[in-house]
């Protein structure tokens, strides 16, 4: 195993790594809407959304991979309602055929983020 890190994209805030590569697979950690330049989560459902799938491609690219490496993702949501503005974004970053995934409702997320995603890329 060999840990993937990236100063463009949110360190870790906690004892875990961005990425794990295994070799054939790399396991992102969940991204939630922080600016890696300020260090701050960004403002509303669309822009954290953004953030977050910016994040994971700088993460991805470290790990010399890009977004049509992604087998899986798991979407963890704070509100049910925001379902529809984020698969809409979500989407426009991949193409079919489109990973498989997983959108789950949280009660809170760590920083009150809105949306957090992790990926599962295939080499």
């Amino acid at each position: 195993m060999k840990e993937i890190k990236t100063d463009k994209a949110p360190g870790a805030i906690g004892p875990y790594s961005q990425a794990i590569d295994t070799g054939d697979f790399v396991f992102l950690a969940g991204q939630i809407g922080i600016n890696p330049e300020t260090g701050e989560l960004v403002e509303g459902i669309e822009n954290q959304t953004a953030q977050v799938m910016e994040n994971i491609r700088a993460v991805l690219k470290a790990a010399g991979l890009d977004l049509s490496n992604v087998v899986k993702t798991t979407i963890y949501l704070t509100d049910m309602e925001n379902f529809a503005t984020v698969n809409k974004i979500y989407g426009s970053y991949f193409n079919p055929p489109y990973p498989a995934r997983s959108t789950v409702a949280v009660k809170t997320l760590p920083k009150d983020a809105l949306v957090e995603i992790e990926v599962v890329a295939k080499r």
